[in-house]
């Protein structure tokens, strides 16, 4: 068996099979011969070289294990099992013959099966099955059509949403940001930052910066934030490219996966659109890396490996010698610190930007501002349509006891529980624990049960009853038909779209003339050093999904504190001095980007020992800032403390936690501590 670095190889370890990737070879082995074993087999596909690199450095950068870094590369369906749960499906396939459609011109003789199987092969190949094995094998005999054993390709649809992307003669600032970008193809490389207001063409320099890597040879992978804004980007990237174009995320079924992998692995595809997860697609020679809506938090993987995509699209373009953008009108002040910037000013169609309005809500009753009904009322009348956001989901955030002000709170957390109404439940937004409404409280006894709290389900009732005839489309979460949902309201003549942060990303709707942020504060008052820069970026997101087309628009902001630095920048689409006052604000506090954090988290079951080990760890660390440890809220049934890092040199740091980490978790390793290591915490 003949095997290379990337081979994934079913071994035998004891009595077990295990799977096994070849991260090096060697001339030679010091183990004696006997005591070596051959693989029993190799598995389909395999992984390419480079990919075997960067799932080891982004174990390595993280914190992680090789097995787990290595996992993120490994084809789709691989399992952890030693066997391959998805291969390439096979299928007979049949055609027409050059002497199959004289038959069928020339009138031969034909019985009535086999007329109506050339005709249907006239059209194309198709699969026997569809046809009738039968039939096939006699018009096989006469020569008449060619049978063969054929792949069997599982493409999934691309049906984007608002995506228009028609070419465009291009302005004088693209022109400039893919000229900028056709010098970084000849440098062999740069990291540029595509800071353009919303509506200022940044996909057609994605489009166009994509056009000139395929044309030195090279290949391409598009990052958004979500599963959801895939197919809006493929449909655009497939318009202008074709069957080059795969997509890659876990809402795919097994076999699809598995075939838009292959299809990059074998180079049929070229270029790759696709959330964080796509940063490991199996193209080659890769040569232009696009993170669109950079800003975006859902860049940061969540399970260990706790990877940052931005981050490891930085290192395989530095390996690759390919160009990175990374793209967004509202960047990261990491970003605007650290990359070059090629600057997008204006709006493609020569309009501004919309008007934004601050109000606050300190005497405002209910949850709709004055100024916000009537701007509503104005889209009612005009049968426009506009969206809402705001960032709870559920119904109402807490529900009481009236009498006695029992809060039903999460048996596994530390957290109330969220209303939701449709589901006549109330869940746990951490763990997933749901229970019925309840009817009365179990302490005593009563009956009236208080809600409290706005969610945008309760907000979605709002707005129905404020807005008809005119159709309420809820956009959050617990949606299950995200693009479906987003088709509609496309589709709809006029309408509302309300919901979660998830309105406000990325999405072209020229005729939506109003947005509306309801509570601002939910995102601003966050325990987090993020949080003004988040709120920021929701509120000029938003205001860049509204007047896109000839009617204009406009945006309403609510929010308890209208003098705040941020929402004041974002109502005048000022991102600059936003962020200039931001990395000032950062440098003070050793904040990255000017610091680098890392976050452990230590867990049990009882409490007591998640604090005895976090301190532990605390102490093993020399030399370097650390913060806590701290308790945090119980999480699935765990207590749980916390340690931050903050260092200026990132590389020790990393290693240092790394060390002091591993050295701790053997000593606990018998007392049911687990360990959860967090670089670059969002």
């Amino acid at each position: 068996m003949e095997a290379g670095v990337g081979s994934v190889l079913v071994v035998p370890f004891g009595h077990r099979r295990v799977l096994g990737v070849v991260v090096e070879t060697a001339e030679r082995s010091d183990v004696p011969a006997e005591k070596l074993v051959e693989p029993i087999e190799a598995l389909e596909g395999g992984v390419p070289p480079e990919l075997v690199r960067l799932g080891l450095w982004t174990a390595e950068e993280y914190v992680s294990t090789p097995a787990r870094g290595l996992s993120l590369v490994l084809p789709p369906g691989t399992g952890t099992g030693a066997r391959q749960r998805t291969r390439t499906r096979r299928a007979l396939r049949a055609e027409l013959t050059s002497a199959g459609r004289d038959a069928l011109a020339g009138g031969a003789r034909l019985g009535a099966k086999q007329r109506e199987a050339l005709e249907r092969l006239a059209e194309g190949p198709l699969p026997a099955a569809l046809v009738g094995h039968g039939t096939l094998r006699r018009l096989e005999v006469r020569g008449l059509v060619a049978i063969e054993d054929a792949r069997v390709e599982r493409r999934p649809e691309i049906r984007g949403v608002g995506a228009r992307g028609e070419v465009s003669e291009l302005t004088r600032a693209q022109e400039d940001a893919v000229a900028r970008i056709d010098r970084a193809f000849d440098e062999r490389g740069a990291n540029l930052l595509l800071h353009g207001v919303t509506g200022s063409g940044k996909t057609e320099v994605y489009l166009r910066a994509a056009e000139a890597a395929l044309a030195r040879g090279r290949s391409v992978i598009v990052l958004v934030p979500e599963i959801g804004l895939t197919p809006q980007t493929a449909a655009r990237f497939e318009r202008r490219f074709g069957e080059l174009v795969a997509i890659m995320h876990s809402k795919l079924s097994a076999g699809e996966r598995f075939d838009e992998w292959t299809r990059m692995l074998t180079g049929e595809a070229r270029i790759c659109v696709g959330p964080r997860s796509a940063v490991f697609a199996p193209l080659a020679d890769v040569g232009l890396i696009v993170i669109d809506e950079e800003h975006d938090p859902s860049y940061k993987q969540e399970g260990d490996p706790r990877y940052d995509a931005r981050r490891v699209a930085e290192r395989r373009a530095e390996q690759a010698g390919a160009v990175l953008v990374a793209g967004s009108a509202t960047p990261r002040p990491e970003s605007f610190e650290r990359l070059e910037r090629v600057v997008l000013p204006e709006r493609v169609d020569g309009r501004g930007l919309p008007p934004v309005e601050v109000v606050g809500m300190l005497d405002a009753a209910g949850p709709l501002h004055p100024r916000t009904r009537d701007a509503l009322e104005a889209v009612r009348r005009e049968q426009g349509k506009a969206i809402v956001l705001l960032n709870r989901r559920g119904w109402s955030n807490f529900i009481s006891c009236q009498v006695c002000s029992r809060v039903w709170k999460c048996p596994q957390c530390d957290v109330s529980l969220v209303l939701h109404r449709a589901a006549a439940a109330v869940a746990c937004h951490h763990c997933g624990h749901r229970e019925p409404v309840p009817g009365a409280c179990p302490d005593c006894g009563a009956t009236s049960v208080a809600r409290h709290g706005l969610g945008t389900e309760r907000l979605e009732r709002e707005l129905e009853q404020l807005m008809q005839p005119l159709p309420v489309f809820r956009l959050d979460a617990d949606v299950a038909k995200v693009e479906e949902t987003l088709r509609r309201f496309d589709a709809a003549p006029g309408g509302v779209l309300v919901g979660t942060q998830m309105v406000a990303k990325g999405h072209d709707f020229p005729d939506v003339t109003l947005g509306v942020v309801v509570d601002a504060d939910s995102t601003l008052r966050f325990p987090d050093f993020r949080a003004e820069e988040r709120t920021f970026a929701l509120v000029a997101q938003l205001a860049g999904r509204s007047g896109r087309g000839p009617r204009g628009g406009k945006v309403i902001v609510q929010t308890v504190d209208p003098a705040a630095d941020c929402l004041r920048h974002a109502a005048s689409h000022d991102a600059e001095t936003f962020l200039a006052e931001e990395l000032a604000r950062r440098q003070l506090l050793s904040y990255p980007p000017f610091a680098t954090l890392i976050r452990v988290v230590c867990s049990s079951e009882e409490a007591g020992p998640e604090l005895e080990a976090a301190d532990a760890i605390r102490t093993r660390i020399e030399g370097i800032p650390v913060l806590g440890p701290a308790p945090l809220f119980r999480l699935k049934g765990r207590e749980r403390a916390q340690l931050v890092v903050k260092a200026a040199d990132r590389g020790p740091a990393v290693r240092a936690v790394r060390q002091a980490v591993e050295t701790v978790a053997v000593q606990y390793n018998r007392r049911g501590i687990k360990f959860a290591v967090d670089v670059d915490p969002q």
